[in-house]
């Protein structure tokens, strides 16, 4: 089934990737409070989903990067609609310890969200890539932190605004102001993260160039 050790490479960073982007959509509904700053919570995976794609844009590129991101956002949808039929078949009334207002609240997510959370996970993704190896492309193989951190810098800027726009502001449920606001935070805080998980991306491209040069040796 694998032809090599750079297949069980992709593997498993195509795992890691799939799994926190879709337990993010997942648990996005949840708002947490840091300082003055409220946030969804679904923003804590997302920092993986960073690292993993710079690595997978570093060993596997561009193609790798889009295919990924293009299956990734299937399973996104095919998640939903299984929440979506979940919804609607009723709970087993005083057996289900939980009943179908409990259910609902927690992933009954409106479709402006669901519309909102897909397109900026694809455009973003996109954008993450072509500047990933834009950035590459000028510096060769030096500087990964700034490739790495440079291509989420943009990326997270644009996810941002495009998600909370299209789930939110759009349809009217919060004002220019606190959409504004909200999508700098959330913003903001994917950076930081972003940045202080810088370290993780060069362990994780000496683990890999060390299992693959066993593969050569």
């Amino acid at each position: 089934m694998f032809q090599s050790k750079k297949d069980y490479v992709f593997v498993i960073l195509a795992g890691i990737f799939i799994t926190n982007a879709v337990v993010a959509e997942l648990i996005g509904g949840k708002l947490i409070q840091i300082g003055p700053f409220v946030m969804s919570i679904g923003i804590l995976p997302w920092p993986i989903v960073f690292l993993t794609t710079d690595l997978i844009n570093e060993y596997f590129g561009q193609k790798g990067v889009r295919k990924l991101s293009f299956i990734t956002a299937g399973l996104i949808a095919y998640a939903f609609l299984v929440l979506f039929l979940a919804i609607v078949v009723p709970a087993a009334k005083g057996i289900s310890p939980v009943n179908d207002e409990q259910f609902t609240a927690v992933f009954g997510q409106s479709m402006w969200i669901i519309a909102g959370s897909i397109t900026a996970f694809l455009i973003s993704q996109l954008i993450d890539v072509m500047v990933f190896h834009y950035v590459k492309e000028k510096t060769g193989n030096k500087k990964i932190w700034l490739r790495a951190t440079g291509s989420t810098v943009i990326s997270q800027l644009i996810d941002s605004f495009i998600v909370l726009g299209i789930a939110f502001w759009l349809p009217g449920k919060i004002n220019f102001e606190t959409f504004l606001s909200s999508a700098l935070t959330g913003y903001t805080f994917k950076l930081c993260v972003a940045v202080l998980l810088t370290p993780l991306i060069y362990l994780g491209h000496y683990l890999i160039r060390n299992f693959l040069k066993e593969t050569e040796n």
